[in-house]
């Protein structure tokens, strides 16, 4: 009897165990290095590096290349000193010393000193302008706008077109200095502008209106 007992005491025991040893189990391993939580040093080097490193893309540049528009296109006209052409009328040179106009005259290009300008319209149209003598020096040149009180307001080209716009009023000595006041503005303003034809508009109307006999 007692050995049976003894026997019990034993199994029991050695279930006692068995239940304790699968209720905990073996411990947990210790955390290692290869760890994917990073430390609490490794985000401030990984930044500092990436920041550091030669590879890293720059932030793209806000300065104009020197190939843009903006660093290229001039803001205005660049200054320069040549002289100026204005045209005077021949008369009765039947077209021999220049493009034939009005009553058989000729329109004859000038040259004045070299002057510094960046727009070259305004000084040759102001130049002309300014000519209060019917003679044009020892020439035999005539500028018939010599009495006139004419103002060069201003002008511009579109395309091959010159137009210029005056304000003021003409004093012409007779029928024929028609002809010859215009072609004497439209052939200075084209000569300055490179342009091939010519508007003159007085007073905001057209030299042919503001000239016109009717």
């Amino acid at each position: 009897m007692a050995r049976r007992r003894l026997a019990a005491f034993s199994v029991l025991g050695a279930c006692a165990l068995f239940a304790l040893s699968a209720c905990f189990g073996p411990s947990a391993p210790a955390p290692t290095s290869s760890s994917s939580t990073p430390s609490a040093t490794a985000t401030p080097v990984a930044t500092l590096s990436a920041t550091a490193s030669p590879s890293a893309p720059s932030s793209p540049s806000i300065e104009p290349t020197p190939t843009s528009p903006a660093a290229t296109t001039p803001t205005g006209l660049p200054e320069q000193v040549a002289p100026l052409t204005v045209y005077y009328v021949a008369i009765g040179d039947n077209g021999t010393s220049g493009p034939m106009i009005g009553c058989g005259d000729s329109l004859v290009a000038t040259t004045t000193a070299p002057v510094s300008f960046t727009d070259q319209v305004g000084p040759s149209i102001r130049t002309l302008l300014a000519n209060k003598s019917r003679a044009v020096g020892m020439s035999g040149l005539v500028n018939v706008l010599y009495q006139s009180n004419l103002t060069y307001l201003g002008g511009e080209l579109d395309g091959s077109t010159i137009t210029i716009y005056l304000s003021g009023q003409f004093m012409l000595s007779g029928v024929c200095d028609i002809p010859r006041a215009k072609a004497q503005l439209e052939y200075t303003a084209m000569a300055a502008s490179a342009a091939t034809s010519a508007r003159v508009f007085v007073n905001g109307r057209p030299i042919d209106d503001v000239l016109s006999l009717k």
